[in-house]
């Protein structure tokens, strides 16, 4: 199985093909202002947006854009007047994660984990068994 796509709500879907646009995702299928289908810039996923009546509520929906070069997007995407819940912060679980929201009010978080996406030292069937 591979991930096709994700779909966010938004008030302004607009608003929102716009935001993620200046994060580098490619508009693919433009029904605006009922739905709008982006492509990640590297991989096969796909996000889509569709016209909500009212904006998500806490926590709702988390969406997760990794990062090989974090610090460098959080500074390029800060001087388009993107702005950010908090820098790239070291994490206890082994990710650098910033956080900031959608103009609908989802939540983002740009990380970079590396090796650690997939494979933390705490992964289910790699624990040595001790007796």
């Amino acid at each position: 199985m591979d991930l096709n796509q994700v779909t966010v709500p938004a008030t302004d879907v607009a608003a929102s093909v716009q935001f993620y646009r200046q994060l580098g995702l490619v508009l693919i299928v433009d029904s605006v202002p009922r739905y709008a289908r982006l492509e990640l810039p590297g991989g096969h996923s796909t996000l889509s947006v569709e016209r909500a009546d009212v904006s998500p509520r806490d926590p709702g929906i988390v969406i997760y854009f990794e990062c090989d070069d974090l610090d460098a997007k959080v500074d390029s995407l800060k001087a388009k007047g993107i702005s950010f819940e908090h820098d790239p912060v070291d994490q206890s679980w082994l990710w650098r994660e910033a956080r900031l929201r959608d103009p609908a009010g989802n939540l983002i978080c740009l990380f970079y984990a590396g090796e650690n996406r997939k494979n933390p030292p705490w992964r289910v069937g790699t624990a040595v068994n001790v007796e």
